[in-house]
């Protein structure tokens, strides 16, 4: 049985595109969900779909190795981050290498780093009258947005799409190919 990790600040609309996906796949398992935000709406979408989560602290995080040592309890194939803003500490991207991914509403390396996440891209996507965008999936390492893509799909942008209009584009990409993706990353 292969074992996710996933992570989450937000919403949670990716958690929940994942979990249904491999709802249908009994060779998967959601280990647990960490969430650094505690009045994220991840937290009833994780208690709808019957989703262990776990809610933690910056300095769970960062100052001890409380999040590090669940991990290494829980032995994950792979860690997800799906919609989580936090730089991943070296500590677990090292105990991890090679086993931490995250997507990007964006067209790496365009529109990366700290600060562009969400909305703001997609509105620095229309500012910008950028004619197609998309979405990344990549490695983790030890600074925002600079791991090895793994994969990219873009979409087209008309002069007309607002940064909402965008948003919902990039959305659809994600929700398609990212729990695809995951699960061909399982079964390499």
């Amino acid at each position: 049985m292969n074992n996710l990790a996933l992570f989450a600040s937000g919403s949670g609309s990716n958690v929940e595109n994942i979990a249904k996906y491999f709802k249908k796949n009994n060779s998967t398992n959601i280990s647990c969900v960490y969430i650094n935000n505690p009045n994220a709406y991840v937290i009833e979408r994780c208690i709808n779909l019957g989703l262990p989560y776990k809610i933690f602290t910056r300095e769970d995080f960062y100052d001890s190795d409380t999040v590090l040592s669940h991990l290494n309890e829980l032995k994950p194939d792979l860690i997800v981050l799906a919609g989580f803003l936090w730089l991943i500490p070296s500590k677990i991207v090292k105990a991890f290498q090679g086993k931490i991914i995250n997507i990007h509403p964006a067209l790496l390396p365009k529109y990366g780093g700290k600060g562009m996440y969400g909305m703001k891209v997609h509105e620095a996507v229309v500012q910008n009258k950028d004619t197609e965008t998309g979405i990344t999936i990549h490695y983790v390492n030890e600074k925002y947005d600079e791991g090895s893509v793994i994969f990219q799909k873009s979409c087209a942008v008309t002069e007309a799409d607002s940064a909402e209009e965008v948003a919902h584009k990039v959305h659809a990409l994600e929700h398609e190919h990212f729990p695809k993706l995951i699960e061909d990353l399982l079964n390499k």
